[in-house]
């Protein structure tokens, strides 16, 4: 079983149409299947075999999903690398999964040139457009294979994707997903999610990243049109929608956070629009109800994380309003909440959010001892914080690593960053731990004003006095133009800790 059947399945059964839209020009399904099998050729006369480990680094464009299901059909593993990453982060996930091949773009191949400059065993390059020197062009080799590669058969255990972690905790791990993994997560999240029969979806994730790349695979289960965008900007995501009048669409809460932001967000029609998904990172509850106030569509949150396909929980259109709560498991999957010592606890209580199920990773790459560390008896331990309500449905409160323990309280950032996120001039806040001699750790925020809005250090902490314990209280908030994140938009809370160091 090769994921790469879904392509093939959409055309045979929606025939062929307009699927894919990027900066005003169309591509069909039909059109798109037919270079990714050429370019799935072309791969296997550079030597690309199955099992070879092919990275992509590209900006969102149609050539994204046409390169991932070339390497596919061809048998080859899927290395997404951010585009945003420095030198020395490409080189490392180059030489990790010892990259048989790397197609990228002209603007990043002098990055991905120093990146393989000391590497033993150098990958050929293919880069997009027309030829270059020291790269193989990307259109040539499609124009070039006369005929399309037949889907490689897999088994449904065999890697489709490695997927390097965002390195916010050290360096990246290579994520190992499987066929079997990234198509029960499709399928799952497709049976839970309301699309509908020729739905136009604005796609403003990086594809790099498996959010994105697992928005993709859902949406070839349906006959839908999917608008690219080749990286997000709340400009450009308005045009979008107003010209494309989108039905669905998924977001990190940045993104949203960007767009309540500006002053031209009620200047877009969204009465199209149906619902958002929001997720990898936790939604701000003010966030979300501003957005669905002046929208109309509904915040669908979901819960996942790189190792588990990623969608563990996620919110249905018709669940109740839970204020925080990033929804039920997705069919097939099992939810817990345990203790230090990896006994269950009850509704209600927090704990580290444990997940097992079919979406679970096939481990990280080449580190066996530290995938032992987090798999155990067929449980994820995700290092998140959270509790499960007696319905079923998760609250995630913080990453355990996060957790603030001041004069021996237990301090979830995330109370504190809500409370913020509900004044009207705060757009951003994440709230870190600063050592101390006498209370162990102290509280600092840093706060980012939305435009054009004005409020000091003493009023916002006079808010949050009004609103937290004492003890949650900050003892200083900087204000800041905006928070450090990684390239899905999650908030480096090591920067934060590295900068209130010198508090």
């Amino acid at each position: 079983m090769n994921l790469a059947v879904l392509a093939e399945r959409h055309v045979e059964r929606f025939g062929e149409y307009p699927s894919v839209v990027f900066e005003g020009k169309e591509f069909t399904n039909a059109a798109l299947l037919r270079d990714s099998g050429r370019l799935a050729t072309a791969l296997a006369q550079l030597g690309v075999k199955p099992g070879d480990r092919v990275a992509v680094m590209l900006p969102n464009g149609p050539e994204v999903p046409l390169a991932y299901g070339a390497i596919l059909i061809a048998g080859g593993v899927v290395v997404p690398v951010v585009f945003l990453l420095a030198v020395p982060e490409i080189a490392h996930i180059l030489a990790d999964c010892e990259a048989k091949v790397v197609v990228t773009s002209p603007e990043f191949l002098p990055n991905v040139s120093a990146a393989i400059a000391d590497l033993p065993a150098k990958p050929a390059v293919v880069v997009t457009g027309g030829a270059v020197d020291g790269a193989t062009s990307f259109d040539a080799l499609i124009a070039q294979a006369n005929d399309r590669l037949a889907i490689v058969d897999r088994s449904p255990e065999d890697l489709a994707v490695i997927s390097y972690t965002s390195g916010t905790t050290g360096v990246p791990k290579g994520v190992m997903l499987t066929h079997a993994n990234l198509l029960f997560n499709a399928e799952n999240t497709a049976n839970v999610i309301g699309i509908e029969p020729d739905d136009v979806s604005i796609g403003c994730l990086p594809l790099a990243h498996l959010f994105g790349i697992s928005s993709t695979l859902v949406i070839q289960l349906f006959k839908v049109r999917s608008v690219i965008l080749r990286w997000f900007t709340a400009e450009g995501f308005f045009e979008a929608m107003n010209t494309y009048r989108a039905n669905t669409t998924a977001f990190v809460p940045t993104m949203v956070q960007y767009m309540l932001g500006h002053p031209d967000f009620d200047s877009v029609d969204w009465s199209s629009l149906r619902w958002a998904v929001v997720a990898a990172a936790p939604v701000p509850v003010e966030m979300k109800r501003e957005f669905e106030k002046r929208t109309g569509a509904k915040v669908l949150e979901a819960y996942g994380l790189t190792e588990t396909s990623p969608t563990a929980t996620i919110m249905r259109l018709d669940d109740p309003d839970k204020p925080g709560s990033c929804g039920r498991a997705v069919p097939n999957v099992e939810v817990s909440i345990q203790d230090d010592d990896g006994s269950m606890l009850p509704a209600g209580e927090q704990g580290e959010v444990c997940i097992k199920g079919p979406n679970i990773m096939a481990g990280y790459y080449k580190l066996p001892e530290v995938t032992a560390g987090v798999v155990k008896d067929g449980w994820f331990h995700s290092g998140d914080i959270g509790f499960l309500d007696e319905d079923g449905f998760l609250t995630i409160t913080d990453r355990k690593k996060d957790m603030i323990i001041r004069g021996g309280f237990n301090i979830y950032p995330r109370d504190i960053e809500e409370v913020l996120h509900g004044h009207p001039a705060v757009l951003e806040a994440g709230v870190v731990g600063v050592p101390d001699a006498r209370m162990g750790e102290e509280v600092k925020a840093f706060v980012v004003l939305r435009p054009g809005a004005s409020a000091g250090e003493e009023e916002l902490l006079a808010y949050c006095r009004d609103q937290l314990a004492k003890y949650k209280t900050p003892k200083w908030i900087e204000f800041i133009d905006a928070l450090p994140k990684n390239a899905i938009g999650k908030v480096l809370k090591r920067e934060l800790r590295e900068r209130a160091a010198g508090t």
